[in-house]
């Protein structure tokens, strides 16, 4: 899903709602403005949105209350865009259910970029039979990996985490979504095991596992998984933690 989509953007701040306006209807995205979090959520409930732009500093509520609110009774993709850039602001934002993050000032390349992953990923689903990033393919049906045609061989451990990873491409995972979904609930603050394997698959699919690019570090936060085509894909990523 691309031009046409209808994206909620809840921000308190008339210039850049009216940037964001501005730059989304030229890509031919339908916006709808809300200038605090009640309002926004009654323009979510609304008009059923297929993304939503959430600023966190909002006047009558915080936008992790929004976010969580909109959690119990929707999935739909939201991008969280705010001034905050603390580890722990961002960590709660994407634990809370938020699909991404992207920090002011900003560019709008990215942000476009980001809206595009969020949108594809919406439209495919939680999880599909083959999935494909770049040049790896997971048959999830046969647990089967390849990249450039050529088969991996993964432990069961590993291949959890890339599958995990894989069906949330473009998506930051923190550290306690991997190792709640992969290891359990029991594991969550095991982050020094989930870097260990981290560093195993990439040895295993990164054509410079010292400079990886489809495996990307997320500073203090956690990975996500790029392709070539995603925006900030393929981009050498200086941290291997």
């Amino acid at each position: 899903m691309s031009g046409g989509a209808r994206i909620v953007v809840i921000d308190d701040e008339a210039q850049i709602r009216k940037f964001l306006r501005v730059s989304l209807r030229a890509h031919g995205y339908e916006t709808i403005e809300a200038a605090d979090g009640r309002e926004g959520l009654r323009e979510v409930t609304v008009a059923r949105p297929d993304l939503v732009i959430l600023d966190l500093g909002l006047p009558d509520m915080s936008g992790t209350d929004v976010l969580r609110a909109i959690r119990e009774w929707s999935e739909v993709p939201v991008i969280i865009l705010s001034v905050r850039e603390q580890e722990e602001e961002k960590i709660r934002a994407l634990d809370a259910g938020a699909d991404d993050y992207v920090t002011k000032p900003f560019g709008m390349g990215e942000l476009l970029a980001r809206i595009r992953v969020a949108l594809r990923h919406a439209a495919k689903g939680p999880e599909e039979p083959v999935i494909t990033v770049g040049p790896l393919t997971i048959d999830v049906g046969q647990r089967r990996v390849t990249l450039e045609g050529r088969p991996v061989k993964l432990t069961p451990t590993e291949y959890e985490l890339l599958k995990t990873l894989a069906s949330h491409r473009g998506k930051v995972m923190t550290h306690r979504q991997l190792l709640r979904a992969v290891w359990g609930p029991a594991y969550e603050q095991d982050i020094h095991s989930l870097r260990v394997y981290i560093a195993q698959l990439r040895r295993k699919i990164e054509r410079d596992p010292a400079r990886p690019a489809l495996i990307v570090t997320e500073p203090g936060v956690g990975y996500r998984m790029m392709a070539p085509w995603d925006g900030g894909g393929g981009r050498a990523d200086p941290g291997t933690r």
